[in-house]
């Protein structure tokens, strides 16, 4: 289709919106998967939590390592051709943990996967910036989100349910073909416009990754991006089961039904700023400040979690409600870049969540390993770690309210 033609909304959504969210979904159903089937993986394979840490981190390892390439790929190659390719990559992570059989294989098969959804979100965020209205990002943003969220309820309770029909590996052969079956429709469905990927030289392309992290609004994000974004990715992707296990007394079966009410959350967080964006926007309310007003919400749920003040059910759901207004920062951040940096700005910051969330998972199994060999409990050595996190959150949280708001608005 000429990029001169204006799409009907019917061909942006079939053709753009639909085959992005298939693929995040995806992204987001591998990211959190270990959660629940975590129990298994230790019990099969004897796994300490610094292993069951290590196995579950390499995804966020390799995921971190190919976002400034993937930013200089889909401003260069454009996101259908990239995210195409790389969901092809995720087919073959998925099969070969299927048929992995001990920690190095599963852990070499888990950096694949990561690799593979490495562009999912952002070549969403870049394909938005080409097809749609600027302003209808934050909405866009938030319906894209819930279909990660939506992933992710899909790796809680149902997965749980499915398990002793399946296994582990089955589930994730049923995953490695249905990452084939995305790849296909994203490269055989999706428009492309060619004229918006300049062929720019590596030097050049290079020097726009530099433009992007010398800037000094950049860094007021980042801290936001590690603790909060790529926090939350690690509570979600592991660590929530293991809490509710040990500290709150529940079974498996039920810490997966709390899991599932917090993507559930998570999803209606993020349906709903799909919805509110713009109207929100037309009051005043811009995503920058929804963004923050979210994250200090996220840091009091947090905080009545670890006292154990509250119902737990609520307590994860709102968890996962508030934490959806954390998915603006992307589309902030990028406003205040030229859209040639769109895929680089946002890969970037990206980047920032994905070695957040390896080094909270994995540090807080190491953590948690030293502390129960001092003789402190499980119950209570979960309880450090989190107050940890928290505390770290509320550090980044200050140069982020710093933000001019006019400016990010803009």
């Amino acid at each position: 289709m000429s990029s001169r033609a204006v799409p009907s909304p019917l061909f942006l959504i079939g053709r753009v919106f639909l085959p992005f969210a298939a693929g995040y979904y995806l992204s987001y159903l591998l990211r959190t998967v270990n959660a629940v089937i975590s129990p298994d993986l230790t019990r099969e394979l004897g796994l300490g939590a610094a292993d069951l840490g290590l196995l579950t981190s390499t995804y966020f390892f390799a995921f971190a390592l190919a976002q400034i390439p993937v930013g200089i790929a889909l401003d260069r190659y454009g996101p259908r051709r990239v995210e195409a390719t790389l969901l092809m990559v995720t087919a073959l992570g998925a099969a070969l943990f299927a048929t992995g059989d001990g920690l190095p294989a599963l852990a070499g098969a888990r950096a694949l996967i990561g690799l593979g959804v490495s562009a999912c979100l952002m070549a969403s965020l870049k394909g938005f910036m080409l097809w749609f209205e600027r302003d209808r990002l934050a909405s866009l943003t938030g319906y894209v989100m819930s279909s990660g969220a939506l992933g992710a309820v899909t790796a809680s309770a149902p997965l749980e349910a499915a398990l002793p029909f399946v296994g582990w590996r089955g589930a994730f052969w049923a995953v490695a073909g249905l990452s084939a079956a995305v790849a296909a429709l994203i490269f055989f469905v999706m428009p492309e416009k060619e004229e918006a990927h300049p062929h720019e030289s590596l030097q050049h392309a290079l020097r726009g990754v530099r433009e992007v992290l010398s800037a000094a609004v950049f860094w007021r994000f980042a801290g936001q991006s590690a603790f909060f974004t790529g926090g939350f990715m690690a509570l979600q992707g592991l660590w929530a089961v293991p809490w509710l296990m040990e500290v709150d007394g529940y079974s498996r079966a039920l810490a997966a039904d709390h899991l599932f009410w917090l993507n559930i959350g998570l999803l209606a967080g993020q349906l709903a700023i799909g919805a509110w964006a713009l109207p929100l926007a037309a009051r005043g309310v811009t995503p920058l400040r929804l963004m923050q007003s979210g994250l200090l919400a996220t840091m009091i749920v947090e905080a009545l979690i670890i006292a154990g003040s509250g119902p737990t059910l609520v307590l994860w759901c709102a968890l996962g409600v508030m934490t959806a207004a954390g998915a603006q920062m992307y589309g902030v951040l990028a406003g205040l870049f030229p859209l040639h940096l769109a895929g680089r700005v946002t890969t970037s910051i990206n980047l920032m969540a994905f070695v957040g969330a390896f080094v909270v998972q994995w540090g807080l199994g190491g953590l948690l390993d030293g502390l129960r060999a001092d003789g402190m409990g499980a119950a209570g050595s979960l309880r450090v770690a989190f107050v940890i996190l928290l505390a770290a959150q509320l550090a980044s949280f200050v140069p982020l309210a710093r933000v001019g708001r006019q400016r990010a608005a803009g």
